[in-house]
């Protein structure tokens, strides 16, 4: 009988430390996917996006990942908001995303 309760508990155990553990490891993998820009107030920027132009107050990237169609993949924009950015006015394919007074246009 006790091996029976003890076997339940374990069972518990591991049904909720997979979800939490799971949830950790998304975290940081997600967290490691982006690096923040300097020059941008630190706006998280995709690591394997390659940039195409940039000039003082624009930086344009090209990222397979991101569909205009579509927008963003949900694992950036959850990276997004951990970072403190709050999304804002949609048009089109632009967002807009704000910390504080800063202002980053998304397309």
């Amino acid at each position: 009988m006790e091996n029976q309760v003890r076997k339940k508990k374990k069972g518990w155990k591991i049904a909720l430390a997979t979800p939490l553990v799971g949830g950790v490891i998304y975290y940081f993998i997600l967290l490691f996917l982006y690096l923040p820009s300097e020059d941008f107030y630190n706006f998280p920027v995709p690591r394997n996006a390659e940039l195409i132009k940039e000039n003082e107050k624009a930086k344009s990237y090209y990222w397979s990942a991101a569909i205009e169609e579509y927008g963003i993949p949900f694992g950036y924009e959850l990276v997004i908001k951990i970072n403190g950015w709050k999304k804002g006015e949609r048009e089109g394919a632009l967002v807009l995303y704000t910390k504080g007074n800063k202002i980053i246009d998304l397309i």
